[in-house]
């Protein structure tokens, strides 16, 4: 989300400075009643945690309320040249007095000019420098957090975490905390100048404060209405854009464009009206303080018109009394809009600090915390890649968090998608997962890859624990290769590099023993070819090549394959094939398959099946049991089943032949 602001005037007289802001945009969130919610006007401890993060800038702070109190006393020069040169320069007709009053007054203007321009551009820079600091926090945390969080917070959420609630913080700074310390002292500044003046004038000028303050807190709490109701609908907006243009290609294919459209104009408009009716309530504040502001003046004239009868007042002092009635009302008005901005900060430091707080879990130690930490150090269990490791399951046991209950709820068994998993895969030898979707084959590479642990058994790694190994060591150790491909929008160098410290002749040598060295040739720019979102500019297949050789340039020591050729053609396939030959030797590789003729080499095969382990052998062994996998290998291949299989495991929606 950004805010426009409409600043209406800045200084003294009749064009009082007015500051209307909207959320005119927001980043896209799914979950908008988490939103909605508005916490204390001022709460003590997240403004302790907030000045942690000016304090490296206090001087630019210190520079803010120095130019802002400059300001605050410059407010004072004009009303005491008007009362010096009405009551003393005019009547001793002294135009040289009068000359230099102007003069110093000039000079005033320029200077509160100056001071004005300093603090807007001090308050603007410190604000940014906090953002920078704060954004850049944010996002290191996030990568560090466990990959459970991201299960159950989505993405437009913590999109809006970096952007709409960091912005909010950014105008806490530049328009709000020092701003309205400013705004403070000017209101003392006049204030204390006002009595010093003459008490009886400043109490007729005062007598319209509670009227001004009853006002203003009736437009607080409709602009917090208002504010409540605006993120509401913008984040319905932002939810319904989000998932039509995600999935665009269905809309245009089930011709659903005029019907979105109505959807959209509906929500649209529902926004629109929540806008118009805040604009309202500025509309009928501003003018509300003028008509105070002006009884105020008229309370002033008639109260000191009599006295300047009775020449017990000079004319010089009502009329400094007017310009400072006028300047006192100002900062007055700011105050309110700076409350709502105060309410808004507040808010999203709140839920800023949330995720912040949240632990990163099994994830990466932050850089200070590894450099010289023995929790980081290798492990000389564990060694170097392209020679292969062992790895063990050993009565692995694990739940999704918050699954039908799971170990969230007290007394009920957790709804268990791994049950028991034990087997061990060493160097050169290759474990293939089958069984059905939902069966527990990809659970057992995120809990390998630590993205999770389990609640009971032991992974172990050349015999160490995975939990006992620095995630950075563990996983520099292996090889990824997904079904669902991710790219980056960047070069195909920079894809096939990632972290990897690769000269360009390496990567290219990786791309060419997968053979996607051609399909790199033939794309305008090579190896230097931008590639879009997400890889959107090249085919499925494609991005799948590029997978493939991201992970034979890693050299690694184990090897893990998601069904990793399901869209490259037979004959790319049978170069891949002839290329991880030569990688997998002497290395450990897990191979997921849902086509089980690309698996029939495995060293072992593991039939899972509710998150058990049914079967295991070799493809002969298990052909010759004729259980299960001889089943689902007979399905998918077309052959008739030798006879049928009886008291196994029946597969869904699977009609046995005779």
């Amino acid at each position: 989300m950004y805010r426009r602001t409409i600043r209406r005037g800045r200084g003294t007289g009749t064009g009082a400075r007015r500051c209307v802001t909207f959320d005119v945009m927001s980043a896209p969130t799914t979950s908008f009643h988490e939103e909605d919610a508005l916490g204390k006007v001022y709460d003590p401890r997240l403004a302790r945690r907030l000045l942690v993060y000016v304090r490296p800038y206090r001087g630019l702070v210190a520079g803010a309320l120095a130019l802002l109190m400059a300001d605050g006393l410059l407010q004072l020069v004009g009303p005491l040249l008007t009362e010096r040169v009405i009551d003393v320069a005019l009547p001793a007709h002294d135009l040289a007095s009068v000359s230099r009053a102007a003069a110093v007054f000039a000079l005033s203007l320029v200077a509160a000019f100056g001071a004005q321009y300093g603090e807007t551009i001090i308050t603007s820079l410190l604000g940014q420098r906090v953002m920078h600091d704060l954004r850049r926090e944010i996002f290191a945390h996030v990568q560090v957090l466990p990959i459970s969080f991201f299960d159950r917070n989505p993405v437009g959420r913590l999109i809006t975490r970096m952007t709409s609630d960091v912005e909010a913080l950014n105008e806490l700074f530049t328009a709000g905390v020092v701003a309205g310390l400013g705004d403070l002292f000017t209101l003392l500044a006049i204030s204390g100048l006002m009595i010093v003046q003459d008490w009886g004038l400043a109490l007729a000028a005062f007598a319209v404060i509670p009227f001004v303050y009853l006002a203003s807190a009736l437009f607080r709490r409709a602009v917090r209405t208002a504010y409540r109701e605006i993120r509401t609908k913008l984040a319905r907006i932002n939810a319904f854009l989000q998932e039509r243009i995600t999935g665009m290609r269905i809309v245009q294919l089930f011709g659903r464009e005029a019907d979105e459209v109505k959807r959209f104009d509906r929500l649209n408009q529902d926004h629109l009206d929540s806008n118009l009716r805040s604009i309202v309530y500025y509309a009928l504040y501003f003018p509300a303080i003028e008509v105070l502001t002006s009884v105020a003046l008229a309370s002033v004239i008639v109260a000191g018109a009599r006295r300047v009868e009775m020449n017990a007042l000079s004319l010089g002092v009502v009329a400094a009394f007017l310009q400072l009635v006028r300047r006192f009302f100002q900062p007055l008005q700011d105050l309110s809009d700076k409350f709502n901005t105060l309410q808004q900060a507040m808010a999203a430091s709140e839920r800023v600090f949330r995720l912040l707080d949240t632990e990163a879990g099994v994830m990466r130690e932050s850089p200070e915390a590894r450099h010289g930490s023995t929790a980081s150090r290798s492990d000389p269990r564990l060694v170097a890649p392209n020679t292969g490791v062992t790895v063990e399951f050993e009565d692995v046991w694990f739940a999704y968090e918050g699954r039908h209950g799971g170990d969230a709820d007290a007394g009920r068994e957790p709804d268990w998608v791994l049950r028991g998993v034990s087997f061990r895969v060493g160097p050169g030898q290759t474990l293939a997962l089958v069984g059905q979707t939902g069966a527990g084959k990809t659970t057992i590479v995120n809990l390998l890859l630590r993205f999770y642990d389990p609640q009971r058994g032991q992974i172990r790694v050349n015999g160490a624990d995975v939990r006992s190994i620095p995630v950075e060591q563990l996983r520099s150790l292996i090889g990824y290769v997904q079904q669902d491909i991710f790219l980056f929008a960047g070069d195909v160098l920079g894809n096939i590099r990632l972290s990897n410290r690769l000269t360009d002749d390496e990567v290219e040598a990786a791309a060419a023993r997968v053979g996607a060295d051609r399909v790199i040739r033939r794309l305008p720019d090579g190896y230097a070819q931008h590639l879009g979102e997400r890889g959107a500019t090249i085919s499925v297949g494609e991005r799948q090549l590029l997978s493939f050789a991201r992970a034979i340039a890693a050299d690694p020591a184990l090897l893990i394959l998601d069904e990793a050729t399901s869209a490259v053609d037979s004959q790319i396939e049978s170069e891949i094939a002839v290329a991880l030959e030569t990688l997998m030797r002497g290395r450990t590789t897990i191979a997921i398959a849902h086509r089980l003729s690309t698996i029939v080499d495995a060293t072992e095969i593991l039939v899972l099946h509710h998150g058990q382990v049914r079967e295991r052998g070799s493809h002969r062994s298990l052909m010759l049991r004729r259980g299960l996998y001889e089943r689902m290998y007979r399905l998918q291949t077309g052959e008739a089943l030798v006879q049928p299989v009886v008291n196994a495991p029946r597969l869904p929606c699977v009609q046995e032949t005779g």
